[in-house]
């Protein structure tokens, strides 16, 4: 992974980090979000999260296909650096106060309809990139990885955004976050591997197979 496969270790952690990141701290803090700056109800939130939440279940039925035939390059940093893209331009209409509580779902759950598919795409790759028999061990590695810097960085740092009440600051706090996605994008891009229809064998030989 270190020496032989680096460009898709690189690849891997790149593309784990930001949809870590993306998920752990842009959507859940989103309900603190709705508590600050549209004072939607405690108790209403749940109502808010149904529409995300089929935002994330219907993005990968529907367009998950397309990564074995359109190809996995093109797919997977298109939406990586689709989804940056909209989480900018709903930012920036967040920060000079286009947005209501209805708009800023809908938003919401466009952004997560791509982004869903983009993570999903990032858990494919690390798990079919590598060699049979370090497949496993892979996938756990960047795993961890992407949740230490998502898991405790993104929430810590979204959730102190949140709580300033500074549109300012969560505006750039969004930037950044788009900005991640978009070099997971960029990454891809560059060092993106054509796995679709191909064997997993074809992809990555065995260590098994070799001399």
């Amino acid at each position: 992974m270190v020496h032989e496969h680096r460009k898709r270790s690189i690849l891997g952690f790149s593309l784990m980090v930001a949809q870590a990141l993306f998920y752990n701290g842009v959507q859940f803090t989103y309900g603190l979000m709705l508590l600050r700056y549209y004072h939607v109800p405690a108790q209403k939130l749940g109502l808010y999260l149904v529409p995300l939440a089929l935002g994330n279940f219907l993005g990968p039925l529907t367009i998950g296909r397309l990564f074995d035939t359109v190809g996995r390059r093109i797919m997977i940093s298109s939406t990586y650096i689709g989804s940056g893209a909209l989480l900018a331009i709903t930012a920036w209409l967040f920060r000079i106060g286009m947005l209501t509580a209805l708009t800023q779902q809908i938003c919401w759950s466009v952004i997560f309809f791509i982004a869903s598919s983009a993570a999903s795409a990032a858990y494919l790759t690390v798990s079919e990139v590598f060699p049979l028999e370090i497949r496993a061990i892979a996938i756990s590695i960047f795993y961890a990885c992407g949740t230490l810097a998502g898991g405790v960085g993104g929430p810590a740092l979204y959730g102190y955004l949140v709580g300033s009440g500074s549109r300012g600051l969560l505006f750039w706090g969004y930037i950044a976050g788009a900005a991640v996605m978009a070099a997971g994008g960029m990454a891809e891009v560059f060092l993106g591997v054509n796995a679709e229809r191909k064997s997993l064998e074809d992809v990555a030989r065995p260590l098994a197979c070799r001399d």
